[in-house]
């Protein structure tokens, strides 16, 4: 038998800290006017930071240590020393600028954990704060190697959303290494000739005094521009670009680009001459589905919104979708369905039918519960693809209100109810009455009893 008094342990280590007995290091935090003194035990900041088991190398002073920290202030070194003692951090009273600081004196202290955790909660409950201030957080944590959860976040909504920052001011200012970052990346969702065009306009910001007519560059003019733009040439993927842009903005610039790059541009138009080129970009996959495509979920999303004529697509979808659930990675019981779906708001279920492509699934605009009750709604649908392939063979069916979704335990998910249901997933399996007595969804050709491969269950969330 095993006992784990793990939280006595921490609350004795804050006491510690408290009493402020017997410390053998004394640490002057601040600068200026700003400057606390703390005290602390050698041994315990040690163990867990990497940073004071460097600094405390040196000799002791008359039996103590004595360290300086200017650049981080006392009121972040307090928190940070607590954490280092207890264990203990409660991120919910720090505006999202705080935390960006805390971030860099956590990482100046090098304490791996804490690090992790900051990036975490700050990309999963300060995304408002992230959106707004991207640009300035960018330039601030990209040069932090232990920064990559947060920088990597950052680069991702500006690949989905490059105006933000191609048409924004601060794009002449970017620094060098940052956006050699951006143009690195597969899934920056911008034209190939519009990152050009942004590259020429970037270069020009950077030397204000070269005249624009290249016609009259003289040889250092050259020299300067074509030492700016060097690194950048092997990112620009211009064999994905068209051959009248390619004439109209990028071959005037051709005493900036390698001669045989030059050549062999013009050989792959003209001859249409095979090259082993870079593939073009393409955004990375937004939905993490395994059964459909993002042309799919598209689809479930102009359904949502009972959109009769014009479909959205793969860009203007408002919705995101989150993977709650998928019964391949999770566990395919009711119980793991319940303990990652319930009292979720609105959710879209998939499933793909063993020996067979066809696809059925649902809409949940409420929750799923175990309440043993209906909800009743005219915004809920199940569907099938006969062909996930095949767009054509998609049908959709709304409920009319009645009975619409059902939490009865120990079943799963249920559409529909009250004398049959249209598409529900019992303690035995999948089911599906079309000629229930409750025609609470239309006949939409989804088989009586059938088992999955595997089903996947999303979080619907609107985008802001």
């Amino acid at each position: 038998m095993s006992f784990d008094f793990s939280q006595e342990l921490s609350i004795d280590y804050e006491k510690l800290l408290e009493t402020d007995k017997e410390y053998d290091i004394i640490i002057h935090v601040g600068e200026e006017q700003n400057v606390e003194e703390f005290h602390a035990l050698s041994n315990i900041l040690r163990v867990r930071s990497q940073y004071f088991r460097t600094v405390l190398s040196n000799e002791k002073k008359n039996g103590k240590y004595i360290i300086d920290i200017p650049d981080i202030s006392p009121q972040l070194f307090k928190i940070i020393l607590r954490f280092i003692y207890c264990g203990k951090i409660d991120f919910k009273e720090f505006e999202g600028s705080d935390l960006i600081k805390l971030l860099i004196a956590v990482d100046q202290i090098e304490i791996q954990p804490l690090i992790q955790c900051i990036q975490k909660y700050l990309i999963e409950h300060k995304g408002e704060f992230l959106q707004k201030n991207l640009i300035n957080i960018l330039e601030t944590v990209y040069q932090h190697d232990n920064f990559t959860n947060l920088w990597n976040f950052c680069l991702e909504i500006i690949c989905k959303e490059p105006e933000i920052l191609f048409n924004s001011d601060r794009f002449n200012n970017l620094k060098s290494s940052l956006l050699e970052l951006l143009l690195k990346r597969d899934d920056l969702l911008l034209d190939e000739i519009v990152i050009w065009d942004n590259l020429i306009k970037w270069n020009f910001a950077q030397h204000p005094s070269i005249q624009r007519d290249v016609k009259k560059w003289n040889k250092e003019e050259i020299e300067i521009m074509e030492r700016t733009l060097n690194k950048f040439i092997p990112l620009i993927r211009f064999y994905h670009i068209s051959s009248e842009d390619f004439l109209d903005k990028v071959y005037p610039y051709k005493v900036l680009l390698p001669e045989d790059l030059i050549n062999n541009i013009l050989a792959f138009h003209m001859k249409k001459q095979n090259m082993d080129t870079q593939p073009p970009r393409k955004p990375k996959p937004a939905y993490d589905s395994i059964i459909i495509e993002p042309q799919h979920f598209a689809t479930l999303s102009s359904w949502i919104d009972k959109k009769e004529n014009s479909y959205y697509n793969v860009k203007n979808n408002p919705y995101d979708f989150n993977l709650l659930y998928r019964a391949s990675r999770d566990g395919d019981t009711l119980a793991a369905f319940h303990s990652k779906c319930d009292y979720k708001g609105a959710t879209i279920v998939i499933a793909k039918i063993t020996n067979s492509e066809q696809i059925v699934g649902g809409y949940n605009p409420l929750f799923w519960d175990s309440s043993s009750t209906y909800k009743s709604t005219k915004d809920s649908f199940i569907f099938s693809f006969t062909n996930k392939d095949d767009f054509q063979s998609a049908k959709v069916g709304y409920s009319n209100g009645v009975n619409s979704i059902g939490g009865f335990p120990p079943n799963g998910l249920i559409f529909g109810g009250g004398g049959g249901c249209h598409l529900a997933l019992y303690v035995n399996g999948w089911y599906s009455n079309a000629n229930a007595n409750n025609k609470g969804y239309p006949k939409i050709d989804i088989p009586e009893h059938f088992s999955v491969d595997d089903f996947e269950v999303f979080q619907v969330i609107k985008k802001q």
